[in-house]
């Protein structure tokens, strides 16, 4: 049976205090990596996360940072090396999904949106690419989203961001790769989380479902394990990819 061993690198997953950045985090813990588990709000959560990668075998530290704000982007990655003088690992998960009908689209809501889920994938990449560089290796992880590569009704914003992320790995696994750095991204389609329950247990849930070839909604940890083997050396020859983990949704790369 093949094992994915991380037991001497360091992981850095934002938005690890809930959905699949947690799971993300216990599942690299699992492995055996430290992780520096972010949050921005939710300290009560990212302390029950950074448990989890403890329970799972691996170490944890919490750093609150606001990814809209690229000092805070500067200072997570900073203060990760500070405490372990390396980063091997960057997963880039968190962001927001907001109902925004371009219609009555306000300037601050598109601003806000693509803030914190591109621009902050921009400066993450730029700072924890510094010290890969450095090191002559790592990989880089970004969270993306069907949306990113259909479009979605309603929520433009969100939408163009994670298109603009996917440009985004693409053009850094041109550029980092020949320096020893792997970029690609996971496109997950509907996943169970806090965020997506409203409309997962509303009334187009069975709609929903239905729209999936595979015929139900992702888990986080689905989405995660697709993570943990793009940060794993099972996946070493793999540079610029989108891996699509949506049950069949959209079916590209």
């Amino acid at each position: 049976m093949l094992e994915i061993d991380l037991s001497n690198r360091v992981a850095l997953v934002t938005g690890a205090s809930r959905g699949i950045g947690r799971a993300c985090a216990r599942l690299l813990g699992r492995a055996g990596a430290t992780v520096v588990v972010h949050y921005r709000d939710r300290e009560d959560a990212a302390m029950a996360a950074a448990r989890d990668v403890e329970h799972a075998g691996g170490r944890a530290l919490l750093v609150r940072a606001d990814l809209a704000r690229h000092d805070d982007c500067r200072r997570l990655v900073g203060e990760s090396l500070d405490r372990f003088a390396r980063l091997d690992v960057l997963v880039h998960n968190a962001g927001i999904w907001r109902r925004a009908p371009i219609l009555t689209l306000e300037p601050g809501e598109l601003d806000l949106t693509i803030d914190v889920n591109l621009k902050s994938a921009f400066h993450l990449s730029r700072h924890a690419g510094e010290a890969m560089v450095r090191a002559g290796r790592g990989t880089m992880i970004h969270v993306s989203s069907t949306a990113g590569q259909r479009g979605e009704a309603f929520y433009s914003p969100y939408a163009a961001s994670k298109g603009g992320m996917i440009s985004l790995v693409k053009s850094l696994a041109a550029e980092l790769g020949p320096r020893g750095v792997r970029v690609n991204g996971v496109a997950p389609g509907w996943v169970r989380t806090d965020m997506t329950e409203a409309a997962l247990s509303g009334p187009d849930a069975d709609a929903i479902a239905a729209s999936i070839p595979l015929g139900r909604v992702a888990t986080p940890d689905e989405i995660a394990s697709a993570i943990v083997f793009l940060a794993s050396d099972l996946s070493s020859h793999v540079n610029g990819e989108i891996l699509n983990v949506n049950g069949g949704s959209v079916l590209c790369g």
